[in-house]
């Protein structure tokens, strides 16, 4: 009868201390909040290691579903609308998987949000798949990686990164006619955006004299702002205008060493440069 209690004593010691422990996890998880667009993209995954262990061909089969990950599903949540594969996807969450293969790899979203083994994965259900070339590194990297690369305003990959080898998702979005329209909108109101229009404009291509009357203005309404004359100088240098370039750009200058910015002193002394 002692004996039997003592055992019992030690199975209950035993289970508190166990569940007092916490051990780390051999996958551990992670989600990645990335701005893209005029919106964001958000991604969760377990992460596990190769541990000495062959990869891809073996741990990870080719030709099957594979999860991105371990532990759970892969799971991928889009804030706006995205184009991938030349399909445009609706704001929402879906699953990610992949079918990794010796020579091309598929890329799939697609509704499921429960794929957690090669079983799992209903091909109806996808939204869109992408073929995609591997490449091989020549650094092995240990630990399973996903990350956001290579942006522009409307473009980005999701690159995955594991062992030695390495695939990407590219991603796209409709920007500029959202921004175009906000932009006529926000111009009618009492306090235009004549900055941050003039910035979009000069980035990307626009009316460039609609893009100089807006900075004028903004240098109008900020007098003190270094980076505003900066631009301006700049928006003035590719419409042709040398000496109002020169002009602003010396005003930047001046406003820069005002507030010890010398990183906008060398950018307008490089401007300066490039005029003469």
């Amino acid at each position: 009868m002692k004996l039997c209690f003592l055992c019992l004593s030690l199975l209950i010691v035993f289970s508190t201390v166990q569940a007092q422990v916490k051990f780390p996890s051999p996958s551990p998880e992670q989600t990645i909040h990335q701005e893209f667009g005029l919106s964001s993209i958000d991604i969760s995954y377990s992460r596990p290691s190769v541990k000495g262990r062959k990869i891809f061909g073996d741990l990870v089969p080719y030709d099957k579903a594979w999860r991105t990950g371990a532990n759970g599903p892969t799971i991928i949540t889009f804030g706006d609308e995205v184009i991938i594969g030349g399909k445009t996807i609706s704001p929402g969450k879906y699953g990610f998987i992949a079918i990794p293969g010796k020579t091309s790899w598929t890329l799939v979203v697609t509704k499921q949000l429960d794929i957690v083994s090669s079983a799992d994965y209903k091909p109806e259900n996808d939204v869109v798949r992408v073929s995609c070339k591997p490449v091989t590194l020549s650094n092995k990297l240990e630990t399973f990686t996903m990350q956001f690369e290579n942006f522009t305003a409307s473009s980005c990959e999701l690159s995955l990164t594991w062992e030695k080898t390495a695939v990407a998702l590219p991603i796209k979005t409709e920007i500029d006619k959202k921004v175009m329209e906000g932009i006529d909108k926000a111009m009618s109101e009492n306090d235009p955006p004549y900055f941050q229009a003039a910035y979009y404009y000069f980035s990307n291509n626009k009316d460039l004299h609609k893009a100089e009357e807006w900075a004028k203005k903004a240098t109008e309404k900020n007098p003190d702002a270094y980076y505003m004359f900066y631009l301006l100088a700049e928006i003035q240098a590719k419409n042709g205008k040398k000496e109002d370039a020169l002009a602003s750009a010396n005003r930047s200058i001046e406003l820069s060493r005002q507030n010890k910015r010398d990183d906008y002193i060398d950018l307008n002394n490089k401007l300066i440069k490039s005029l003469k």
